[in-house]
């Protein structure tokens, strides 16, 4: 079986920024020990998988740890192959997936927009390991899938050491950190300490608890965020009632064919 394989780098303008997601457009469904296992072979962030029905984009995306329920970067990805590679006939595409239908709509400059769900985190008690594990201590933490956790200050963010086998056992996907920017409404780090990649690029499945925070924080609903890991990334978000719209650039990397 072949398969053709795009690399694109999401949430950038430019190649070798922002988060590098695979994405491999399928005719059917292959088997799940499949998708991971080349996820696993490709040994990014994210693989995403898609299989077109009707006017919508069923879609998937694998870690190399496992099956996760919503990526946005690799849907940020998927939306650029299909607009750009695929010959999509409209600048709208509908995705159907584990956490429900979601958007994204290209606009004439070439930015593509996501329509994602707002997540609501419960505000928690700090878990003691998180004061164990980080060089700065966070002033609170929220949890839903992932594990939001509140920093003083944009240097805080810049200087975060996670030690993250400490935190290995916790229940949560992502540790998710933020705080307010200087030069942006907010910004972030995203961290997984049961990975092999333990520190993700740029995550637009985190600006769907972000945001809403940040919102209510700022009093504003148009949000312009920037995750400060190696590659760095530009989110440009607003919220709108129950769904967050997230936008930004993707480039392509590299287009090929695996043998499987």
């Amino acid at each position: 079986m072949t398969i053709t394989l795009y690399q694109i780098d999401a949430f950038t303008q430019k190649v070798f920024g922002g988060n590098p997601a695979a994405v491999c457009p399928l005719d059917k469904w292959i088997s799940e020990d499949l998708m991971q296992s080349i996820a696993i072979e490709n040994n990014l962030a994210e693989t995403a998988f898609f299989v077109k029905r009707g006017d919508v984009y069923e879609i998937r995306w694998f870690m190399p740890s496992g099956e996760i329920n919503l990526c946005g970067h690799a849907t940020l990805a998927s939306a650029y192959v299909i607009f750009n590679e695929l010959n999509h006939p409209t600048d709208d595409i509908s995705f159907s997936c584990l956490s429900g239908e979601l958007g994204a709509k290209r606009s004439e400059n070439g930015q593509i927009t996501l329509n994602f769900p707002v997540w609501h985190p419960k505000r928690i008690a700090v878990p003691p390991e998180i004061f164990e594990a980080f060089n700065h201590e966070p002033i609170a933490a929220y949890a839903s899938r992932d594990l939001m956790l509140i920093f003083e200050n944009e240097q805080q963010i810049l200087e975060l050491q996670p030690n993250l086998p400490m935190v290995k056992h916790l229940p949560y996907l992502g540790l998710n950190c933020t705080a307010k920017g200087t030069e942006v409404d907010f910004v972030s780090r995203v961290f997984d300490a049961n990975d092999p990649i333990s520190e993700d690029p740029v995550t637009g499945s985190a600006h769907c608890g972000f945001v809403p925070f940040w919102a209510g924080q700022l009093g504003k609903t148009r949000l312009h965020a920037r995750q400060l890991s190696a590659r760095r990334g530009e989110l440009f978000c607003e919220l709108k009632g129950d769904r967050v719209f997230i936008s930004g650039y993707a480039v392509g990397y590299m287009k090929g064919e695996i043998d499987v």
